[in-house]
């Protein structure tokens, strides 16, 4: 099923991160991560994510909420994947799209260590 290709991917995408994140939920259909320092309220902050639903994947990326600026350089088509202002979804397989949201996804770790001290 093309869903579960996707999926696949894209938890690629975050699972390179795991020794420096905080693995939530690890299920054939949902994937996320926080981060292993907590914030001024002493909560632990929420990184990333995807997950299977009906229709398309999603792919969360917290930092880009904080930071829009982080997606000041993305390209057109990945916008156009947006839903709200960290959440990307997907139906079909698209490669390139996922090799920019690679990218994306370091740039926000980054962000991340500089806040979190990871």
């Amino acid at each position: 099923m093309e869903s579960e290709k996707i999926f696949t991917r894209l938890k690629t995408i975050l699972e390179e991160y795991e020794s420096q994140l905080l693995v939530i939920h690890n299920k054939s259909d949902h994937y996320y991560l926080n981060t292993q320092k907590k914030d001024n309220k002493n909560k632990e902050e929420f990184f990333g994510a995807v997950q299977i639903k009906k229709l398309y994947v999603s792919f969360h990326l917290m930092p880009i909420y904080y930071f829009p600026e982080l997606i000041d350089s993305i390209s057109s088509n990945l916008k156009n994947r947006m839903q709200g202002k960290s959440c990307f979804n997907f139906k079909e397989f698209d490669q390139e799209l996922f090799l920019e949201l690679e990218e994306l996804t370091k740039s926000c770790l980054d962000k991340y260590k500089t806040l979190y001290k990871i």
